[in-house]
């Protein structure tokens, strides 16, 4: 899969042009403005150019805004309609109008698009796979984001960035992301899993390391006719003593319900009741 990305990505940094617009077509983001209700000015850099050229600075090597405009002067002058300045600013205004809620509709639009085209052969026992984990993103060092995301408190106040939690559920088939949360940096990867269970489907299978294994956890996935495989947490013994062998490295057991749940999964232990 890693393999695949890189030669993906060496391809549209080698591309002239903004090679987005190939794959997030006009009329995808024209329906989706539509339906948010979106208006914008017909100008060089609309919505739509601005879109294709923001993604692909993102997944460029050289992601300076000089380089960007530079791939929208190249496909505006395949069009034969009037080149901009050079200037950058014209550009990064454009970036800063891209409505937020466009970005999260085109995101779940993506996904969705190609789960729908995932056949029997790449799924796992025609069940679908879908991978669940939790990381950190740094932004830009603003007054707004530093309230929002405050910076780590070993960091003394101006030399560091705001960093945020985010946990991600993307498929194991097409490598896609389906759902994202986004919280600040010290909240544990377990509180934002239970802000993305809503996303998952009947039958789906979710993979996750052992931050993710709880007992109230696996309860509340199974309610949503899914199951759950995770790592067992290094704290929680097993006794190898007890449990059916049922194959030459399985191990079947039983974990049984806590008698008393635990101060961070009281608000997962109140949804299951209600």
């Amino acid at each position: 899969m890693s393999e695949r990305v890189q030669i993906l990505k060496d391809k549209f940094n080698s591309s002239l042009g903004l090679p987005f617009k190939e794959l997030l077509l006009t009329s995808v983001i024209e329906q989706a403005l539509d339906e948010l209700n979106i208006k914008y000015y017909r100008r060089l850099f609309d919505p739509i150019v601005t879109l294709w050229a923001f993604l692909s600075q993102v997944l460029d090597t050289d992601k300076s805004c000089h380089n960007t405009v530079s791939k929208i002067i190249a496909y505006l002058a395949g069009l034969g309609v009037e080149i901009p300045s050079t200037d950058t600013s014209a550009y990064c205004q454009a970036q800063s109008r891209l409505p937020e809620t466009l970005l999260q509709k085109l995101f779940r639009q993506s996904g969705q698009s190609l789960e729908e085209k995932v056949t029997t052969e790449y799924l796992w026992c025609d069940r679908n796979v879908k991978v669940i984990d939790g990381s950190t993103i740094s932004m830009p060092d603003t007054a707004e984001n530093q309230k929002a995301y405050p910076q780590p408190s070993s960091q003394k106040p101006g030399c560091g960035f705001p960093i945020a939690k985010i946990g991600v559920i993307f498929s194991l088939a097409t490598g896609a992301a389906m759902a994202l949360c986004i919280d600040v940096m010290n909240i544990h990867d377990i509180k934002l899993a239970r802000q993305l269970y809503q996303f998952l489907n009947p039958l789906d299978i979710l993979l996750g390391d052992r931050a993710f294994c709880a007992y109230a956890d696996l309860v509340a996935i199974k309610k949503l006719e899914c199951d759950a495989v995770f790592r067992k947490h290094q704290a929680r013994k097993t006794s190898m003593r007890q449990g059916k062998i049922v194959g030459d490295c399985d191990k079947l057991v039983t974990w049984y319900k806590p008698q008393k749940c635990p101060k961070g999964q009281l608000a997962t232990h109140r949804i299951q009741r209600q």
